[in-house]
């Protein structure tokens, strides 16, 4: 089935390719860089989750050397699309100068708005978020803002011209999964731009709800990065992924208070007793 995207000139869409910023995507799986046990290991999971688009906190990086950075160096260049994050700012001002910053260095003009509001839950500041969405919009930016799952401000912000919205399912790092699949279902209903699940999952299961309540992608970190075998789980993550999307598209039941035989009422052998009564009667 192909969704209709249309990308950059030049690029051709396959199969249930969609785009952000003009940039035609294939992969639904976004994956953070931070917390993976060594270099190799996060460019191993990197390969077994098949993402196109890479997030990283910009005052992680050395963005005097960037083609030298810790992190940068061991991913293959050209062909990935960078998402630098504004991990650790306060509010507007921090976030639009982090990006800015980010965009001098080379590392291209998508950013992810991530603005905390509390240093202990690391939920995002609606105001701030939304100030900043504007401002960086108005600069050329292709912003993807992480926001709390509010539906009314998610539609804010794709007003605001955000490229994608990414409402968390629980707050960072935590595991809990989704919390509130009721918001995330209605946010992805009425979103006139891509919604991105971000932060908070745990597992692979956590990936196919997200996608089965209308997801476009799903972004994880910790979960991979932190899993007993992080490779291994970055490709589970990325096959849950694709199964959650196919069973949203495939359409599932509904859902029945009361039980629905799977058999028709003509099947019972009750029926099959008064048929042999019939005929034996028909040719006595």
């Amino acid at each position: 089935m192909r969704l209709g995207m249309h990308g950059e000139a030049g690029q051709k869409s396959t199969p249930d390719s969609w785009t952000i910023g003009g940039k035609i995507l294939t992969s639904r799986f976004f994956l953070g860089t931070g917390r993976f046990p060594s270099p190799a290991v996060m460019l191993q999971a990197l390969q077994a989750s098949g993402a196109e688009v890479i997030t990283f906190a910009v005052r992680r990086v050395n963005l005097d050397e960037v083609a030298d950075d810790s992190i940068l160096q061991h991913l293959p260049e050209g062909t990935l699309t960078y998402l630098p994050n504004t991990s650790g700012a306060n509010n507007a001002d921090e976030a639009v100068r982090i990006a800015r910053l980010a965009r001098a260095a080379g590392l291209g003009d998508w950013i992810k708005v991530e603005i905390s509001a509390d240093a202990r839950t690391l939920l995002p500041d609606p105001v701030e978020t939304l100030k900043a969405t504007e401002r960086l919009v108005k600069e050329g930016f292709t912003v993807l803002p992480y926001t709390s799952d509010d539906p009314i401000l998610c539609r804010y912000l794709a007003e605001a011209g955000a490229s994608a919205v990414m409402p968390g399912g629980a707050p960072i790092g935590t595991g809990l999964g989704i919390l509130n699949p009721y918001n995330l279902g209605l946010i992805a209903e009425q979103s006139p731009v891509p919604v991105i699940v971000d932060a908070g999952l745990g597992s692979a299961k956590d990936a196919v709800q997200a996608m089965e309540l209308g997801a476009a992608a799903v972004l994880a970190n910790t979960p991979v990065a932190k899993a007993g075998d992080p490779v291994a789980m970055a490709e589970a993550m990325s096959l849950a992924i694709r199964a959650g999307r196919l069973a949203r598209l495939a359409g599932r039941i509904p859902e029945l208070p009361y039980a629905s035989a799977s058999s028709m009422e003509a099947g019972k052998l009750s029926s099959f007793a008064a048929d042999a009564a019939w005929m034996e009667a028909a040719q006595g």
